[in-house]
């Protein structure tokens, strides 16, 4: 991935891909979750809690990553499933199907596979005249005929159980083209024994490993389409769905409506009936029902939009409550406030909420009428219903119902317009003939 961070917390839809595939465990009702990480990855280890994690100190394979795995969990007589921290797409049915597909009622080892030709790096699946899974067969070790075969290994593995995976893992060898212990050297062993193997095909698109920022991209676009299209089934208008890019917890309410392109960040939820306009920018937020946001519009973490509120083109709001019937229609930031239901912020209201060293709240009372270009310099309190003169710099508190004006007093000269004309016309005139400008 040429990156600093560890590939499994490059993020696909605003989620780590572990995360993607922690979420899809989550459909087995798992007794116990454990993540093998390497040293040193104590990033990882955070990401993936309450999840249990150990330690595999020498990258010897991931036959040797399970053993880790399989020794911190303990002794175990259910089944077992095997899956990859770079795997985003994998979904919490394909995790049920690998444990569906144990042989003879839930014993022995169970694989998916997938179907691809031409050339790469998936180890085959070799299946016996009965349809059996016979070996699985690394791509660095197959010879032609091998390499020839269509099925291949996802990585998934389900076992009947940890303690009879654990006994087959102990046996592994690292005599193979890498020099390691191959996981999937187990079904091999395992057919030795007489224990029973199966593989049984997926769809190649949920199975889709990360290993470089090209498939990163892949994983980015593959799984916006399933986001986009659960939100139209489930009652959304997309009207450019190509152009809209949810995050993997985006929850929209019935009759919700998205204009061109709109980035949803994680941590949206969108009330019924909303309008979102094109080209608005949203994340950590909530919009109540019937509110109009956009176009243009930035809502950030914190931002609390209350029914029927209005959110105009080029306004900014970030960790503050706007309350019901509320209209911000036009260039204003509104920043650690509250603005009471009913209120009207005139175009390029301020909430000027940072001092240099602290943040400090404005209160904006309901059906307060806050003229243009105003700075409220928190922390201040405007009251119900009152009243702000347009241009003013407000730095005290303002009653219910009053009128607040706090501006230099203007000044009217007659003729002086026409003077200043003349004087830099005159100005001009004397530049030009000493060859100036």
């Amino acid at each position: 991935m040429n990156s600093d961070r560890p590939k499994v917390l490059s993020f696909v839809c605003g989620r780590p891909l572990i995360g993607h595939v922690l979420a899809a465990a989550d459909a087995l009702s798992p007794a116990r979750v454990m993540v093998v990480t390497a040293p040193g990855q104590d990033a990882v280890r955070a990401a993936v809690a309450p999840a249990d994690s150990c330690v595999q100190e020498e990258p010897l394979g991931t036959g040797d990553a399970v053993r880790v795995a399989l020794e911190a969990l303990g002794t175990s007589d259910g089944p077992v499933v095997i899956a990859y921290g770079d795997m985003p797409l994998v979904t919490g049915e394909a995790l049920l199907g690998v444990v569906d597909a144990l042989p003879d009622h839930g014993a022995g080892i169970s694989v998916l596979g997938f179907h691809l030709g031409g050339a790469h790096t998936y180890g085959r699946l070799v299946l016996g005249d009965d349809g059996a899974l016979l070996r699985i067969v690394e791509a660095a070790d197959a010879d032609a005929l091998e390499k020839a075969i269509t099925f291949c290994n996802s990585g998934l593995m389900a076992a009947s159980s940890g303690d009879l995976l654990g006994g087959l893992v102990q046996r592994l060898t690292t005599k193979n083209a890498k020099a390691e212990l191959y996981l999937t050297d187990v079904i091999g062993l395992a057919r030795g024994d007489g224990i029973p193997c199966a593989a049984v095909p997926a769809d190649a698109e949920t199975l889709i490993g990360v290993n470089s920022r090209a498939d990163l991209a892949v994983a980015e676009a593959t799984m916006q389409t399933r986001l986009r299209g659960a939100a139209m089934a489930a009652g959304t208008t997309l009207v450019d769905p190509t152009t809209v890019y949810l995050s993997f917890d985006t929850r929209f309410g019935r009759d919700v409506v998205v204009g061109p392109h709109v980035w949803f960040g994680p941590g949206v939820t969108v009330g019924d009936g909303v309008e979102i306009r094109p080209y608005c920018h949203i994340e950590g937020a909530v919009i109540g029902a019937e509110a109009i946001i956009g176009p243009f519009a930035r809502l950030r973490p914190g931002a609390d939009i209350g029914a029927d509120a209005h959110i105009g083109n080029f306004v900014e709001v970030k960790e503050a409550r706007v309350e019901a019937g509320a209209k911000i229609n036009h260039l204003s930031y509104i920043g650690d406030a509250r603005v009471g239901a009913g209120a009207n912020i005139g175009a390029g209201t301020i909430t000027c909420n940072y001092d240099g060293f602290h943040k400090h709240r404005t209160e904006i009372g309901a059906g307060a009428f806050i003229g243009s270009n105003t700075a409220l310099v928190a922390p201040v309190v405007i009251g119900d219903g009152a009243v702000i003169g347009a241009g003013s710099v407000i730095t005290g508190e303002v009653p219910a119902d009053a009128l607040a004006v706090a501006r230099g007093k203007q000044k009217t000269v007659p003729g002086g317009g026409a003077k200043y004309r003349a004087l830099k016309s005159g100005a001009e005139l004397g530049k030009k003939s000493r060859g100036e400008g």
